[in-house]
């Protein structure tokens, strides 16, 4: 385990510390090459890979109606009965995030913007080391309330090439047919540009390893995509006051999503980080938590806001009087009894969150992500002889006299 104090840290191992895009940039040429392959040989590539990676021999990679009837009728009621109250609170949470449509006139001007959702997208469901049905209802849910039509699931499937039931029940319980089994980088190349099986889509969301995150970096240029997301982080920032047993289970619980998953407590209390250190000795974080001691609360804010971690947990007293110091994160959770565990199924806030400091630039996924802003305007002869004089000025000195003149032709009419 990492033991540091930031006021021992250099300028260069604090920029190291913060800095996670080396992980992406040593899994570019290979999943350039994946990309690649599945670009030029469709479906016949997507099968190279489910042997290669996932020791299946797969060719029919949509789920078929049958699945999600088994689905729904082997499922656990309970489980049904918390998917139900889930997607009631992320529903309710993403109406509140955007109200798109907006008008404004004054004396003949009529300016405003309308929303309109964008046609087609693909949701990556992670699977692998577990199955997660939560992150079928983070990525469908805002889609559908932007008003998406086409809503595309695509998932690796487990050893027997089929997709977890819980997935196929959330999808069922959403609306949502169009299900693929297909994981990795592959399943992003096939997405950006489509196979004989799979048609292309015009976004695509959600979490995933490295290859997945560097896989939708590389198709960027021919296909819109939300931020990379994955893999997983936490920054806990503790006072005297905090529980060390939360904290240990906090770390933990994002420690489990994945092996490269980023652990860190920063706290002001070395009794706080001592105790932490002991009870996370033989566990899988033993040698991968980090552990910081900072001389203030202020100091660990500062650090926090450098760092910009997908999740951020404030342990402390009155962490509500600090949240307007929090530039950068992907979501807040504030007080002992708001672990990220919350977030990640239930509260109704979205778990698919920008991680290796990308939260300095980008949002939680949400309705905006999936609508397109189009601006309006209408003037009567009035209004433009007002403004003329301005556009025309401004059209010349940039040498466009055609711009000028698209104006002034109308006036004189």
């Amino acid at each position: 385990m990492k033991f540091l104090k930031l006021i021992d840290l250099s300028s260069k191992e604090l920029i190291d510390l913060i800095d996670r895009s080396k992980d992406l940039t040593e899994v570019y040429p290979k999943v350039r090459e994946i990309i690649e392959d599945v670009k030029s040989n469709g479906d016949s590539a997507l099968n190279h890979y489910s042997k290669k990676f996932d020791n299946i021999d797969i060719t029919d990679f949509r789920v078929k109606d049958e699945e999600f009837k088994e689905a729904i009728n082997n499922s656990d009621p309970d489980v049904r009965r918390a998917l139900k109250k889930a997607i009631n609170n992320i529903r309710n949470f993403h109406e509140h995030q955007f109200k798109g449509n907006w008008k404004w006139e004054k004396a003949g001007i009529s300016l405003g913007q309308i929303s309109r959702p964008i046609q087609r997208i693909g949701c990556y469901i992670p699977g692998g080391r577990a199955s997660y049905p939560s992150t079928v209802l983070m990525t469908v849910i805002p889609a559908q309330v932007a008003g998406v039509e086409e809503i595309v699931c695509i998932t690796p499937p487990n050893n027997d090439g089929e997709v977890n039931q819980y997935v196929l029940l959330a999808c069922t319980m959403l609306g949502i047919r169009e299900v693929y089994k297909v994981g990795g980088a592959q399943a992003i190349s096939a997405l950006a540009f489509g196979t004989e099986s799979i048609s292309k889509v015009d976004k695509i969301v959600g979490p995933g390893n490295l290859y997945v995150t560097a896989a939708k970096w590389l198709v960027s240029d021919k296909v819109a995509i939300d931020f990379p997301a994955g893999p997983s982080e936490v920054l806990i920032i503790a006072d005297e006051t905090a529980t060390p047993d939360y904290i240990v289970l906090d770390l933990l619980s994002q420690g489990e999503h994945d092996p490269q998953a980023i652990c860190i407590l920063i706290t002001t209390s070395e009794i706080i980080a001592k105790e932490v250190s002991m009870k996370l000795k033989g566990s899988y974080l033993e040698k991968k938590a980090i552990i910081i001691i900072a001389e203030g609360i202020q100091e660990a804010l500062d650090f926090a806001n450098q760092y910009a971690p997908e999740h951020l947990e404030l342990l402390i007293k009155k962490p509500e009087d600090k949240l307007e110091k929090i530039k950068n994160a992907g979501s807040i959770f504030l007080g002992e009894y708001t672990p990220v565990a919350l977030g990640d199924y239930a509260s109704g806030t979205n778990h698919v969150l920008p991680t290796s400091g990308m939260a300095k630039v980008f949002s939680g996924l949400g309705v905006r992500d999936f609508i397109k802003i189009i601006s309006y305007q209408k003037l009567d002869k009035k209004n433009l002889i007002e403004i003329a004089d301005i556009v025309t000025t401004i059209a010349e000195v940039e040498g466009l006299k055609s711009h000028a003149e698209s104006i002034r032709k109308r006036i004189e009419n």
